[in-house]
């Protein structure tokens, strides 16, 4: 549920609390039955609120407890992916290492040859 929808919730409830003591407020009862008619309306109201704010409570958890395993499945297929792709990326060094050793070697004996030529 929004955040407008739950605000338009309880702005309605607010409303029809405040418009039903106003009108038990102008009704032509004594004071014992004006208060009684208040106390239940409120009850009634809060009781409402309550199980609207439960169903709200129970909607947020629900929603966030799909995406708490959404979001670990995803973090476990990345790491398992990125763990892959590791091992290609040191795979990939490695033979690059070798390659640049062996041209190493090359360039070092090209340097001893022509530095024995010297002499």
């Amino acid at each position: 549920m929004s955040n407008n929808s739950g605000n338009s919730v309880l702005a309605l409830l607010l409303g029809a609390a405040i418009g039903a003591g106003i009108g038990i407020l102008f009704a032509p009862d004594k004071g014992s039955k004006t208060r009684e008619k208040i106390k239940e309306g409120y009850d009634d109201a809060k009781d409402n609120l309550k199980h609207k704010f439960e169903d709200v409570t129970h909607q947020l958890r629900d929603k966030f407890a799909g995406s708490r395993h959404n979001l670990e499945e995803t973090y476990e297929d990345l790491v398992s992916s990125m763990s892959h792709k590791t091992e290609d990326v040191i795979s990939f060094l490695e033979t690059k290492l070798a390659d640049l050793k062996e041209q190493n070697a090359k360039l070092q004996k090209k340097e001893m040859a022509s530095h024995n030529h010297e002499k």
